[in-house]
């Protein structure tokens, strides 16, 4: 008889009674081969294939939504002006995208995924590192070249090659920046000097952009494209060793912060009735500078993370988004999801399923063929 009772309360521990799950959460399925080789069908599997690959789906969702919002899709404010009743200007406006990415997607391929968007004017204001500057114009002046993550340092160090990654930089790259950059400082001198000029961070970039006029750069197009890049660790890179170099040679110019925290700052106080929608890659400064300045406006509205940093040490680069929650830099309401996946691998997928694919259906309606 005790057997018997430590059997059924076996028996009643193993197979405990189930909640009904069905028609609350999706059922996992992967994408199935026997279907052939269609990468629009295999993308949107992601969603139900589970661990990082429905994180990318969910992902892939949320900046869908966030290029699909419409002023119009909202209810008329009671307080609003006429011209935001008119249903016209609400169909117009868009959700405001703000990107953010460290140095090392600069040096690496993502770079041309970035400058796509920049070109076509499907982001509205960008925050990076001095790497993700400098490493977008001395990619235009020579070209990073493939490594390997196990090449010993000591050995790079004596042939003048610099690793990121499994990526190498010759040292002569930044040589030819500086024969380049040099003379751009002599003349931004000149102009604060003479003209009353006061540069700032995003007003160097944008200097800097306009010099390099090529068009295989992301920082040519947002001179071109008029879209702010807010760089606040300017002097932490290879920008910052030229200023130094500069302020020997030829001393004076001055970058003012200050002036730059407040236009970042504005750039989301005053996207109302916009809302406003992040895409972070990578973590550190970017990932702070954005949410940061989404927290005067009470929080983003979407927010997507792409990073491979853990929460457990306390740093922001791994934080989820409910703890931006917590600070009031992600709202309440907002749809927001972390991909734990290297940027290189998951943006450029992201980018097939939203803007790109957004972009090809638009010409296709404008009789534009794509190139």
């Amino acid at each position: 008889m005790e057997n018997h009772q430590f059997l059924a309360a076996a028996h009643s521990a193993v197979f405990k009674e189930s909640e009904i799950l069905e028609g609350k959460s999706s059922k996992i399925k992967g994408y199935d081969f026997n279907q052939g080789v269609d990468y629009p069908r295999l993308l949107s599997s992601m969603a139900s294939t589970g661990f990082q690959a429905s994180n990318l789906g969910d992902a892939i969702q949320v900046v869908n939504q966030m290029l699909d919002w419409r002023l119009a899709d909202e209810s008329v404010a009671e307080n609003c002006s006429e011209h935001e009743k008119d249903l016209s200007y609400r169909k117009s406006v868009k959700c405001k995208v703000f990107l953010g990415f460290t140095s090392n997607l600069i040096s690496s391929g993502v770079r041309e995924t970035i400058r796509y968007l920049v070109e076509h004017r499907m982001v509205d204001v960008l925050v990076t590192t001095a790497g993700g500057i400098e490493e977008d114009l001395i990619k235009c002046l020579a070209p990073t070249y493939r490594g390997d993550f196990s090449l010993p340092g000591a050995d790079l160090r004596s042939r003048g090659l610099n690793r990121i990654g499994n990526l190498l930089v010759p040292n002569g790259n930044y040589c030819k920046f500086e024969d380049w950059i040099i003379p751009i400082f002599d003349e931004m001198l000149k102009e604060q000097i003479e003209d009353n000029i006061v540069w700032t961070p995003s007003k160097l970039i944008s200097r800097l952009g306009k010099e390099i006029n090529d068009k295989s750069s992301y920082l040519y197009w947002a001179y071109k494209n008029n879209i702010p890049v807010f760089c606040p660790s300017i002097t932490d890179g290879s920008l910052g060793d030229m200023l130094y170099f500069h302020s020997f040679r030829n001393p004076g110019l001055i970058v003012d912060l200050v002036q730059d925290v407040r236009a970042m700052d504005d750039e989301a106080v005053y996207a109302s009735p916009r809302k406003t929608g992040i895409i972070i890659l990578g973590g550190g400064l970017p990932k702070h500078h954005i949410c940061n300045a989404n927290m005067m406006r009470n929080g983003a509205d979407y927010a997507v993370l792409i990073n491979t940093a853990q929460e457990f040490d306390g740093s922001d680069s791994g934080a989820r988004p409910d703890e931006a929650v917590s600070w009031g830099k992600i709202r309440v309401s907002a749809k927001a999801v972390k991909v734990h996946c290297d940027a290189t691998i998951a943006f450029p997928l992201l980018v097939a399923e939203t803007f790109a694919k957004k972009a090809t259906v638009s010409n296709k309606c404008n009789g534009i063929k794509n190139v």
